[in-house]
């Protein structure tokens, strides 16, 4: 690859255009360098959240993926947590992230393991509500949540596609019409299923 001024490579990282091959040779050639992890990481998040999910079998997603992990840059960071494509072992080590909001977003991401969902649980407000939005977060948990004073985290936890029956009929009893009517959605479509 030819040398790129830093401004093209940005340029580039923001442009929709930018193949991913082209992403990973930006990465690599500006190594380390935080203003280009935080363009690439957002790059692969909209090519992998937003526009093409299936842009995560490139053959280089998890070596950006684990490159932007240990980025100083926040922003990077978080962008490499909330990917559906992040590895487990990268969800793992973000999951003690010192960003409560890198946190946050790996409590809510499918691919984090089941026992660290639980260890989640345990820590700050943002974090804990990341879980209340994840299929994969343990019944248990959830249940935890339905007796919370917090409406929101009790409405998402409604919406969330994971969640049992028995809890959303436990929530039709909730104080909070919002709630109820959530609840009472999310079991007919249930029904409607079967």
């Amino acid at each position: 690859m030819q040398t790129i001024k830093k401004e093209e490579a940005i340029e580039l990282l923001e442009s929709i255009d930018t193949d991913m091959d082209m992403i990973y040779k930006i990465l690599k050639l500006f190594e380390n360098d935080q203003e280009i992890e935080s363009s690439a990481a957002m790059a692969l998040s909209l090519r992998t959240s937003v526009h093409d999910r299936e842009k995560g079998a490139h053959v280089h997603m998890q070596e950006m993926l684990e490159i932007l992990s240990n980025s100083q840059n926040m922003q990077a960071r978080w962008a490499v947590a909330k990917n559906p494509h992040t590895s487990e072992s990268v969800l793992v080590k973000l999951s003690k992230d010192d960003v409560n909001l890198v946190r946050a977003l790996v409590a809510n991401n499918p691919k984090t393991p089941q026992n660290i969902l639980i260890d989640l649980f345990n820590d700050e407000k943002i974090v804990r509500d990341g879980l209340t939005g994840n299929p994969k977060t343990p019944q248990k948990i959830l249940k935890l949540f339905i007796n919370e004073n917090d409406r929101m985290a009790r409405l998402r936890v409604a919406e969330n596609i994971g969640c049992s029956k028995e809890i959303l009929e436990l929530l039709l009893k909730d104080g909070d019409n919002g709630v109820r009517v959530v609840a009472q959605r999310r079991l007919e479509e249930l029904d409607a299923k079967k």
